[in-house]
């Protein structure tokens, strides 16, 4: 008799390489989306306000900062983490 087989757990990414191929990508792909939008929106500002590079740096900054949480978004989705 063969035992039954456990579960497996969301985020278990062992022995699946395409699932793992595909969290890196989604997260890079993520954090380049973030910091591109954020230099367009600052460079318009910049053009908006007759700022001199101050929009746009602010823009990437802000970006950065929402690539990485949308990183930790994606990375909690993943391994099946909940904020509870």
């Amino acid at each position: 008799m063969n035992r039954p087989e456990k579960p497996k757990k969301p985020g278990n990414t062992k022995g699946n390489p395409l699932k793992a191929m595909g969290l890196v990508t989604t997260i890079g792909s993520s954090l380049a989306a973030c910091t591109f939008g954020g230099f367009y929106v600052g460079s318009w500002l910049d053009k908006l306000w007759n700022l001199s590079g101050i929009g746009t740096a602010f823009g990437v900054l802000l970006g950065l900062f929402v690539g990485a949480a949308s990183i930790i978004a994606i990375i909690k989705a993943v391994m099946g983490e909940s904020d509870e």
